[in-house]
């Protein structure tokens, strides 16, 4: 029977994906994981327990159906799993090689709580996808019927791609306006291609634009278009932008060459991979081979950069991070594969200061791990009389990102937002305090996931189409 396929857990051992090896993956910035084969797809998928309260699927931002598509894929019925997999998720292919499962689903996977190895959930959802591209099964955006109404989206991140997708479907009219001249906001330029090869990325762009989703590319909101204008032109606005304001240190010596900001190193890096001309790459200035490198910062852009300046042929790349292994925001995982690859770790470590006018080392204050914090977080104390100097040629400061000022950006100070500068927005229909104007993702809730773009982006489009619906009907009444 079909059913007998599932609850192998106790005899079938966890088994992501052949990791392809250190001194191999260093060479390129090809995807680290390969693909499984039908039989073990179906082998891991078939680990699943069926457990009644699926904590996998109540952990995860989309509320993905994980044990159904799990339970499909084990019985061999792949197309199924896929129709399943994407109901919920519109990028599920993405999701499947950039989500910390580790955090999120596979972290909360019961048989992992009971001591036999989380099921591969992501590696699972990555495959499925990937097959449905191969086998044609992806479909076209075909919506039913064509409606008049039109929706201007700014941002082509994953929220305002999720939401334009969505709104597409129903027969909305959509134009994306963008900054960038290609789509697909930090998923294209942000994150490496050994995490998100580019192509996963352009073949959804593709399928959105042959859809009919309009792309104006190079668009800088406030300059080249006005944020009035874009209203005036829609019945619906959604400000999807996401957070690009680097945070940045306050320490002697930080205006010192050499030291750059992550998103500039990390775009640079994504633009060569498209076989872009980047002056600062060619130049060196964002460029790491034969540079001693340290990486400041703990977050999962902190593990991008290490890695990416191991793959540009650092001579030695190392990550300062203030507090512990245990308290750092990054995905474990991500530093288990950046160690494996050569980098160091210094734990307990804090810039103080940087010399030289070209960097040429970071002034290190050591720290231990005081009381907690508000958020319970042991917050770090500096160990007086333990400084030292850490040579480098390259300092990347990924220090997190934070929302521009778009009120004052874009000419309209009445747009409200929090005192994080986020944009303020109703937690379940995403509209602002401004009629006919929404605002999904990292916008809202400050730097986070890319499945949490997804989710409020679709979430936004469910509540334009609402309010769109509810005023054709007052102009017919």
């Amino acid at each position: 029977m079909a059913g007998n396929r599932m609850l192998k857990f106790v005899d079938v051992g966890r088994a992501m994906p052949e990791k392809r090896p250190p001194n191999l993956r260093r060479d390129d910035f090809n995807e680290i994981y390969g693909d499984y084969a039908r039989e073990k797809a179906g082998e891991q998928a078939g680990r699943c327990s069926q457990c009644g309260v699926p904590y996998c699927q109540s952990h995860c931002p989309l509320h993905n159906n994980i044990p159904d598509w799990l339970k499909l894929t084990a019985e061999g019925r792949l197309k199924e799993a896929y129709e399943l997999s994407q109901a919920t998720n519109t990028f599920p292919e993405i999701c499947g090689r950039i989500c910390p499962q580790d955090r999120l689903c596979e972290g909360n996977c019961v048989i992992e709580q009971s001591g036999h190895g989380t099921v591969t959930i992501g590696s699972v959802e990555k495959y499925i996808t990937d097959t449905a591209w191969e086998e044609g099964w992806v479909e076209p955006i075909r919506p039913a019927a064509e409606r008049g109404e039109s929706v201007g989206i700014i941002g082509a991140g994953p929220g305002g791609l999720a939401a334009a997708d969505m709104l597409r479907r129903e027969g909305v009219q959509v134009t994306i306006y963008d900054r960038y001249d290609r789509a697909g906001g930090l998923m294209t330029y942000g994150i490496p291609g050994f995490k998100l090869e580019k192509d996963v990325v352009m073949q959804r762009i593709a399928q959105l634009e042959e859809g009919g989703v309009t792309f104006e590319m190079n668009c800088n909101v406030g300059s080249d278009i006005s944020f009035e204008d874009i209203r005036a032109k829609h019945n619906a606005v959604l400000i999807a932008t996401g957070v690009y304001k680097s945070r940045d240190l306050q320490a002697p010596g930080v205006g010192a060459g050499g030291i750059v900001r992550a998103i500039d190193y990390l775009t640079a890096s994504n633009r060569k991979s498209f076989g872009d001309d980047v002056a600062e790459f060619d130049s060196g200035e964002l460029n790491a081979d034969g540079k001693r490198v340290v990486v400041i910062g703990g977050g999962d852009t902190a593990m991008d950069c290490v890695r990416t300046a191991v793959r540009q042929g650092a001579e030695s790349v190392k990550c300062l991070y203030r507090r512990d292994r245990a308290n750092m925001p990054g995905s474990q995982r991500e530093v288990a594969n950046a160690e494996e690859e050569g980098v160091e770790f210094v734990w307990l470590s804090a810039p103080k200061g940087f010399t030289g006018d070209a960097v040429s080392g970071v002034k290190v204050s050591k720290m231990r791990l005081g009381a907690p914090d508000a958020s319970g977080r042991q917050m770090p104390e500096e160990i007086e009389g333990a400084d030292y100097t850490e040579e480098a040629d390259l300092v990347i400061k990924a220090l997190g990102f934070e929302p521009e000022d778009l009120p004052a950006l874009w000419g309209v100070p009445e747009l409200e937002v929090t005192r994080w500068g986020t944009i303020k927005a109703d937690f379940r229909t995403h509209a602002t305090n401004l009629d006919g104007v929404y605002a999904a993702g990292d916008i809202v809730r400050g730097a986070s996931l890319v499945v949490w773009a997804i989710r409020d982006g679709r979430e936004a489009a469910e509540a334009m189409l609402e309010y769109m619906s509810a005023n054709a009907t007052l102009a017919a009444e």
